[in-house]
Order: structure tokens, then sequence, then C-alpha cells
């Protein structure tokens, strides 16, 4: 048997340093941060959906027999 079999000294991983405001309970900052952030992207992704839809709209043709030339061809 190892002599060190029961030093698990450094196994698991680092621990992420903590705040003082952290440390007492005040919470993170970062964690509204990072809810911001998300719903910024949300916001953004919709705007590009809109406009995709929008810009696909106008370029397919209205009119269903132009729809059935450019099939045939």
């Amino acid at each position: 048997m190892a002599k060190g079999r029961n030093n698990l000294l450094g196994v698991g991983g680092q621990r992420k340093k903590l705040s003082r405001a952290d440390q007492q309970g005040a919470g993170s900052a970062r964690v509204a941060d990072r809810k911001v952030a998300e719903d910024k992207k949300q916001e953004l992704v919709r705007k590009m959906r809109e406009r995709a839809e929008a810009q696909a709209a106008t370029t397919t043709p209205a009119d269903p027999a132009e729809q059935d030339t450019s099939a045939q061809s």
C-alpha cells in the first residue's frame, strides 16, 4: 500500500476565489451581468430572424404562375 493513500490534498480541482460580498451572501453582480447579456443576445437573435423572414418574403414571388414556370424550366 502507498504511504500517501490518505493524503488527498489537491484532488478535485481548484476553488473559485470568493469576493468579500460573495462570502457574506450579498450575491454576485456577475450573475446579473450574465442575465443582461443573455437578454440582449435573445433580443438580437429575434431581430435578426424578423429581418431574415421579411427579406425572404420580399424575394419570393407572390404570383403562383411565376412559380409554375420556374419549376418547369
